[in-house]
């Protein structure tokens, strides 16, 4: 028989348990190798059972923790016999993943000789094979062409590591140091959490550590609930678009048909459109992770994201769909695109049902990757942009936060230090500030995107790929706002007449002393304009917030 948890018992053990997360990734902000870690975040932490549910997470990268449980699975699926020091592996979609970069590692937690919980890290690698650097390939038509799949493998038994397999891995990898390090950071936090979670074991006694989860988890359904049961009741529709595939499709569409009665929601995506021969598919748990997203979006923010209070979600989808791809084809795009649109498709259907709550859209994904050589140290290096970030939308409660970022990471992917940038990159950044009318107007305007002109200082050339999306579309307005400005970015090269940048391309020539000119989007406006106050727009002109882009044109 479970024992007794008191209130009080139960709030210590659930804040341990975020601590104990929240301390796993300030390990891995401080000793992993690459940029895109240390710098830009990219990673998320969690805490999950041997049911593959969510107990806790830190406030990372929420398209990330979203498809954990699902990864869990997997690995509870396929091995049965989980000793103390193990650890696992794994980044396929198609085995729990969500797309190639992002390698997930699994520490198990023991009292005695049972085995209760996971520590969880999950980070996006800078490369992961495949035929272009930087893990995103807009030309793969098969996964094959994107990366290394890894299903759930032991890295390290009993305590001892696999050194064949990081091999393995380290050889299909472009930049093998980075790799190495980043992975020795994922392990470390991993291993850190399971020592912390091992002494609240000992501490508490599992017991009733145990029977403490079961409350906390409970309690979250019960506060979602609560929330949910003030919604009006009734079934109601939302879609988005994806710009294109790269492969010749546009205006690929995500539609969601949400039905809401009394406490549950069930969001139903069979009406999306077919899927793709390019990486903007998307995978399972990825899709699993966004309809979440858009769900805890909704409720409040004080209610902690885990099991419980997703209890009143119930996810309906067709595999061959956009949302849901069949075994083998390419989704690296997905944690991007398609989940801003899925999470945009189910806001805007909620809309009607909870229109205080309801949000406008957040900026969209446009990656470049950059590969060359450093002149300062013959290096090779690869370069990922998380600069000129999107803005965010806005809401009930105001406008929406500039250069914030997207809607699948809401503020914790970073763009991280200029300086620090140019510092280790070949790069020069001529300009970075917000570009002045890209949110969208309405009772509350949208968080302003950025404009930047990046120099490269390179020798030699070098070559770049871009991923992502929002050229045609930008963030969607809400309840009567207006769209924020979509995304706008060129190459600028002497004796070259400018030209834009698809979202989608490889293999762009980059020569020393080229400009990448670009504008990133605002976020969608709340409310119909003409409800925005006298005074907000005064203030908007005098901090020079509102611009025409006919100058940008030029």
């Amino acid at each position: 028989m479970s024992p007794r948890i008191d209130p009080i018992t139960r709030s210590v053990v659930q804040h341990r348990l975020g601590s104990i997360v929240t301390e796993m990734g300030e390990a891995m902000l401080r000793t992993s190798y690459s940029q895109i870690l240390n710098s830009s975040r990219d990673f998320s932490l969690a805490i999950t059972d041997t049911r593959g549910r969510l107990i806790a997470q830190a406030e990372h990268i929420p398209v990330h923790v979203g498809a954990l449980p699902w990864a869990t699975r997997a690995v509870e699926e396929r091995f049965k016999d989980i000793a103390p020091g193990d650890v696992i592996l794994l980044n396929d979609p198609y085995h729990g993943g969500s797309h190639l970069p992002d390698l997930t590692v699994f520490v198990p937690v023991f009292d005695g000789g049972k085995r209760l919980l996971w520590t969880v890290v999950r980070a996006h690698q800078s490369d992961i094979g495949g035929a272009t650097h930087g893990a995103y390939n807009p030309a793969a038509t098969e996964i094959y062409q994107e990366g290394i799949r890894v299903p759930p493998i032991k890295l390290y038994e009993a305590g001892k590591p696999r050194e064949d397999l990081l091999d393995l891995l380290a050889l299909n990898i472009r930049n093998p140091r980075e790799f190495r390090g980043d992975l020795a950071a994922m392990l470390g936090a991993a291993h850190l959490g399971e020592r912390r979670v091992s002494r609240l074991l000992a501490e508490f006694g599992a017991d009733v550590v145990e029977a403490a989860i079961e409350a906390i988890l409970d309690a979250a359904e019960q506060q979602a609930r609560a929330v949910v049961s003030t919604w009006k009741d009734g079934v109601f529709h939302g879609e988005a678009f994806l710009d294109d595939d790269g492969h010749g499709r546009s205006d690929i569409r995500i539609a969601a048909k949400v039905t809401k009665k009394g406490s549950d929601v069930e969001v139903d995506l069979t009406g999306s459109d077919p899927q793709s021969t390019s990486f903007v598919n998307s995978s399972h748990a990825n899709m699993q992770a966004a309809v979440a997203m858009a769900f805890a979006y909704l409720i409040d923010p004080e209610i902690p994201k885990n099991d419980g209070a997703l209890r009143p979600l119930k996810v309906i989808a067709k595999q061959g769909t956009i949302v849901w791809a069949d075994p083998g084809r390419p989704v690296t795009l997905c944690t991007s695109h398609p989940s801003n649109e899925i999470v945009e498709a189910i806001v805007k259907a909620l809309s009607a049902s909870c229109p205080q709550r309801a949000m406008a859209g957040w900026g969209r994904r446009f990656r470049i990757a950059i590969q060359g050589e450093n002149p300062r140290n013959g290096r090779n290096f690869i370069w990922h942009m998380f600069q000129a970030r999107p803005g965010g939308g806005a809401s009930s409660g105001g406008d929406g936060y500039s250069s914030i970022g997207e809607w699948h990471s809401v503020g914790g992917l970073k763009f991280g230090s200029i300086e620090v940038a140019e510092v280790r990159f070949p790069l020069y950044f001529r300009h970075h500030e917000f570009r002045p009318g890209s949110g969208g107007d309405g009772q509350f305007r949208g968080g302003l995107g950025v404009s930047l002109d990046m120099v490269l200082e390179t020798e030699k050339p070098a070559r770049g790929n871009t991923a992502g999306e929002g050229v045609r579309h930008g963030p969607c307005g809400m309840l009567g706002g207006k769209d924020g400005a979509p995304h706008r970015y060129r190459l600028l090269s002497e004796g070259r007449p400018p030209r834009e940048l698809r979202t989608k391309e490889v293999g762009i020539e980059l020569r020393p002393g080229d400009c990448l000119e670009i504008r990133s989007s605002g976020g969608g406006g709340w409310g119909p304009p003409e409800k925005r106050t006298a005074e907000a727009r005064k203030r908007d002109e005098e901090q020079g917030l509102t611009a025409d882009f006919s100058a940008e044109k030029a």
